[in-house]
């Protein structure tokens, strides 16, 4: 049910392949509210990442509904407030919606200042000295002021995903997505990553974390969700899924995570 904290509900989501034969998401139904730092947790094949990437449509679901600010994404068209028919401004709605990728997805060629101005110009309309000045406040936000006339083959994988964070919030999002942030690196480079993101949550933005870093979960989630099977198998608060989970498969997931 939407509240008025409520920011995206997912009703029923289903992803299927090859004509219902593989069933990637089989009716995921979740409130994500303002706020909010969800960790979605599970074993590798459940469908973290194809639900996390339904949610700004770079997967297209095969059934149910996304609703963001009011709005069902999943139709090509709504009404707007005056009541009139409008098509969906897929690129508008993905400006809202930032995401950090397993792979930071920097382009190599562009140092980073340019890395982190090149959307908020062209997309954003900003202008270059606007969007200078903010790429620079939020590189230093995360301690790489120093870096940003660095080309990215210079930095190290953790540099690389503190670039690729704060060049997403660097859209203003009002909600963070995340695909496993810290899977393609070094153990000694996860922490600095993380740190990052537990600023953002005591900031007090959205965020939907898929992660296998479970101290994470626990410690920076106010809401889990435990994925297998394209099911969601149990939600609750990190206390409820780590110190008291119900569903077999959680407990099983957990005996070999812990």
């Amino acid at each position: 049910m939407e509240t008025r904290d409520s920011l995206i509900q997912v009703t029923d989501l289903k992803k299927h392949y090859k004509g219902g034969a593989i069933k990637a998401l089989d009716g995921i139904t979740v409130d994500i509210n303002r706020g909010d730092v969800m960790a979605v947790i599970g074993p590798s094949g459940s469908g973290k990442s194809t639900f996390l990437r339904s949610l700004n449509l770079l997967e297209e679901p095969t059934d149910g509904a996304i609703v963001f600010n009011g709005i069902d994404i999943t139709c090509q068209k709504y009404k707007d407030e005056n009541g009139r028919m409008v098509k969906l401004d897929i690129d508008r709605l993905r400006q809202k919606m930032g995401m950090v990728f397993q792979h930071f997805n920097l382009f190599p060629h562009m140092t980073i200042l340019e890395n982190m101005t090149l959307a908020p110009i062209r997309v954003k309309g900003m202008s270059p000295k606007a969007a200078e000045e903010k790429a620079l406040e939020l590189l230093d936000r995360v301690g790489l002021k120093d870096r940003a006339d660095a080309y990215p083959i210079q930095l190290s994988g953790g540099q690389k995903q503190r670039v690729a964070i704060v060049r997403a919030l660097a859209m203003e999002p009002e909600v963070m997505l995340f695909d496993e942030p810290t899977s393609a690196l070094d153990p000694e480079m996860v922490g600095e990553v993380l740190d990052v993101m537990k600023k953002l949550a005591f900031e007090g933005m959205t965020m939907v974390v898929v992660t296998h870093e479970m101290g994470f979960a626990r410690e920076v989630g106010n809401r889990v969700l435990f994925m297998a099977d394209g099911m969601l198998m149990e939600e609750g608060t990190p206390e409820e899924i780590f110190d008291r989970p119900q569903n077999p498969r959680l407990q099983e997931f957990l005996a070999k995570v812990l």
